[in-house]
């Protein structure tokens, strides 16, 4: 094992080479729930397992975490809407002894960490298979003619207008009481196809087709009503929380579509009635992270025909990748057998410029450090910071400069102080700030991502003090909720 990881890393180093550090990616990881990690886990347990989540994907250099909180149409955070999840409690609608709620927990302490807090939800799916009991305030139990079942799971039916609004109700919820920097779905949308069954919509469709002809065509104009009433419910509430999704890796392939992906395998459009490219060229999503969960050199599926497919085709919005931890360091390098397929899907990234920023699932592979995966991250991939990638088409204005920057010696030590710039509004307001170091003869480019010591939301940060004999200049911007940057305060201070 020493050996391999060795052979991976000198394979890293001379990969990294040519690759610059990027000061703006999205580096997210997924923390699910669905797959029962924390079913029935105490509060203090839970807690404390989060927490060395965290703690171990900051030191990887992750900056947002995708929150699993809505699996079958239940909450993990205080609902008046939904019951508690099973996930969560073990019994679906039981609260959680000693109460607490997980999404504000998460919001708080992501922000402590510098982290963005998305909140994904699952937003057509009431049941999963091995739920045997719902809650006598659930959907499905109140209005069961707006579900149906497929696979042994209960699905709420696209084709409702009043489902549309059930949901989004939901997440108005949560993006009022909230304080998410993002409201994250999947790819669960219309049912994966299941040998045997067929969806229960052919009677609906006859009576609510609104002049669509085929059957598939409705579909997908149903979620497509739906993904714009989402994109406008969030954007009117704070229109600074940016709405993702996270689709199935295949849009189309070839043999249905010239445009589509030399690929042979299900389908966004054709199988589960997700018309991405539509939902990212109207600009109804914010960021799109297409799952290309696959190896490179995969038969029907390969990883480096799909990252090129979707960045020349969906970059009218922020693009991210879904990488399978899991799957990457199982398989060698086709080029290279003595390492697996981190670097050679990371040299990927960096070659496609539309590409900007990357989602693990999942987190716990991350953190577990599977195949020294963390420890790549950490040492040569993500060391150093990183903000979020621009989103000039929510806003693009920049806060103004912060004030009154000067170094403070106090009873805690040295320490460097400022106040926040004056602004009216989440436009303009300052919300974090980023602090750069530099030598005495170096120029401030504040473009070099090694240059930052800390982001953070206070007002001061507290100097590494020495003999008071080197002379270097430090350097304060402001940032606004979507980071946009304004222009660099610095003052020159001997430590």
């Amino acid at each position: 094992m020493k050996r391999l990881y060795i052979s991976v890393l000198m394979v890293v180093m001379v990969t990294v080479t040519a690759m610059a550090q990027q000061k703006r990616e999205f580096r997210g990881a997924w923390i699910q729930c669905v797959n029962g990690q924390f079913q029935g886990m105490a509060t203090d347990a839970m807690q404390r397992t989060l927490a060395y989540q965290l703690d171990e994907l900051q030191k990887d250099g992750a900056n947002a975490i995708i929150f699993q909180v809505r699996p079958e149409c239940d909450a993990l955070y205080e609902s008046r809407l939904e019951p508690w999840s099973r996930f969560l409690t073990g019994v679906q609608g039981r609260a959680p002894y000693p109460y607490w709620d997980p999404l504000k927990w998460m919001v708080d302490e992501c922000h402590k960490r510098g982290m963005e807090l998305h909140a994904w939800i699952n937003p057509y799916r009431a049941k999963t298979k091995g739920t045997t009991e719902l809650a006598t305030n659930h959907v499905a139990i109140k209005h069961p003619e707006r579900v149906f079942r497929y696979d042994g799971q209960y699905i709420m039916n696209p084709g409702l207008a009043e489902n549309r609004e059930y949901i989004c109700n939901v997440v108005a919820d949560i993006v009022r009481r909230y304080d998410i920097d993002g409201l994250h779905i999947d790819d669960y949308f219309y049912p994966y196809p299941a040998a045997g069954e067929t969806i229960p919509d052919e009677n609906l469709f006859r009576s609510s087709s609104n002049g669509i002809g085929n059957i598939a065509d409705w579909r997908r104009y149903n979620v497509n009503l739906f993904m714009k009433q989402m994109h406008d419910t969030i954007a009117s509430i704070k229109p600074w929380v940016k709405f993702g999704v996270s689709p199935f890796g295949i849009y189309r392939n070839k043999s249905v579509d010239p445009n589509g992906s030399d690929t042979r395998g299900l389908q966004n459009y054709d199988d589960l009635y997700a018309d991405v490219l539509l939902w990212v060229n109207n600009g109804w999503v914010d960021y799109c992270v297409p799952q290309i969960y696959w190896q490179i050199g995969h038969p029907t599926a390969d990883y480096e025909t799909l990252i090129g497919w979707w960045s020349r085709n969906a970059s009218a919005r922020p693009l991210f990748i879904g990488e399978d931890v899991e799957r990457t360091v199982k398989y060698p390098d086709v080029k290279n057998s003595a390492s697996h397929q981190m670097p050679a899907k990371m040299a990927l990234h960096a070659k496609h410029p539309n590409v900007s920023g990357t989602v693990l699932w999942y987190a716990k592979a991350a953190v577990d450090n599977i195949g020294n995966y963390g420890t790549m991250l950490r040492n040569v991939y993500w060391k150093t910071p990183a903000l979020q990638p621009l989103m000039p088409f929510i806003d693009h204005k920049a806060p103004k400069k912060v004030r009154k920057l000067k170094p403070v010696w106090t009873s805690d030590g040295y320490m460097l102080f400022w106040t926040a710039p004056k602004g009216q509004g989440w436009q303009n307001k300052a919300a974090r700030y980023v602090i750069y170091r530099f030598n005495k003869k170096e120029k401030t480019d504040i473009s070099n991502p090694s240059k930052i010591v800390a982001i953070t939301s206070d007002t001061y940060y507290k100097l590494p003090y020495n003999d008071g004999k080197t002379v270097c200049v430090y350097v304060v911007t402001a940032l606004d909720r979507l980071q946009n940057e304004s222009k660099e305060k610095k003052v020159k201070v001997k430590l």
